[in-house]
């Protein structure tokens, strides 16, 4: 099994149910992404380029889907959240109930459209 794998398969409830929710959700919309374990998490990789990561907060209480081209993101900001991070910016479910399908794809999908950009956003 892969490390990325087994962190996801090792979290405890809730955070498990919500971590594969998530992964079938950006297998699903996104065949070819390569699961990897990086800085101790599960990274998806698009075309050999970051693409996002899943954090499990237990002491918060949520998963993250935190997007690599998160500075160039325009779709649903309002549900982005920054949380004290000068770039990073993530999608947050307490719950499975919580995971809205329509605007994770949607995001997931302007993250795609935007790989080329980067990590920063460059004036």
């Amino acid at each position: 099994m892969k490390p990325a794998e087994e962190y996801i398969l090792k979290q405890p409830e809730p955070f498990k149910s919500m971590l594969l929710h998530v992964q079938i959700l950006i297998e699903s919309a996104f065949p070819t992404v390569d699961l990897k374990y990086k800085w101790r998490l599960p990274v998806y990789y698009l075309e050999d380029k970051p693409f996002c990561y899943l954090n499990a907060s237990h002491k918060k209480g949520f998963v993250d889907v935190a997007f690599w081209v998160s500075a160039h993101l325009t779709k649903y900001t309002e549900f982005l959240v920054t949380e004290n991070r000068k770039v990073v910016k993530s999608l947050r479910y307490f719950s499975v109930d919580e995971i809205n399908e329509e605007i994770l794809l949607a995001v997931l999908e302007e993250a795609h459209q935007l790989k080329e950009k980067g990590f920063y956003k460059r004036n």
